[in-house]
């Protein structure tokens, strides 16, 4: 990538006049750490995974206090198989590791995003690891659904 991912959400946050608040912090791993970090409860947490659909990579993001329904994916998508990327497959096409992915697809990462209806639904507020595990960004969950423009459909179940 020409530019660092968190460099490319601050530009595109800032050109399009979105308000938006930065939180640096200790390296976080999991959901739990990163809510930590931030202040913030899970439920504000739109964790981003990138899944091998047949042979299409696609990201998908959902409530970071929910899982993954791997089923309702396939019959939405009307595809056989699903997996997550591997570490080594999400460096190759996007040079982040695991727990550092945005949720958004193009311009920052070249992929069709999907996002979970329950995304910014109990609070407008959405916040997620900016393609760093140590740099956070906060922002208004409609402001973010205007800008990152995902496909919605129910595709999480509680943890």
């Amino acid at each position: 990538m020409s530019r660092n991912t968190l460099e490319q959400i601050r530009a595109l946050l800032n050109s399009e006049g979105i308000d938006f608040r930065e939180v640096k912090h200790a390296p976080t791993r999991t959901s739990e750490e990163s809510a930590a970090a931030r202040g913030e409860s899970m439920s504000v947490g739109a964790k981003a995974l990138l899944l091998k659909t047949d042979d299409v990579f696609r990201l998908f993001v959902l409530p970071a206090d929910r899982k993954l329904a791997s089923r309702a994916i396939r019959h939405h998508l009307g595809v056989k198989r699903t997996r997550f990327a591997t570490r080594e497959e999400l460096h190759k096409m996007t040079g982040l590791v695991p727990g550092s992915v945005p949720p958004f697809g193009e311009p920052i990462l070249p992929f069709e995003l999907y996002a979970d209806e329950g995304v910014g639904q109990h609070i407008d507020r959405v916040a997620f690891n900016a393609g760093s595990l140590t740099h956070s960004i906060i922002m208004n969950a409609t402001d973010w659904d205007k800008l990152a423009k995902p496909e919605r459909f129910r595709f999480s179940q509680e943890s």
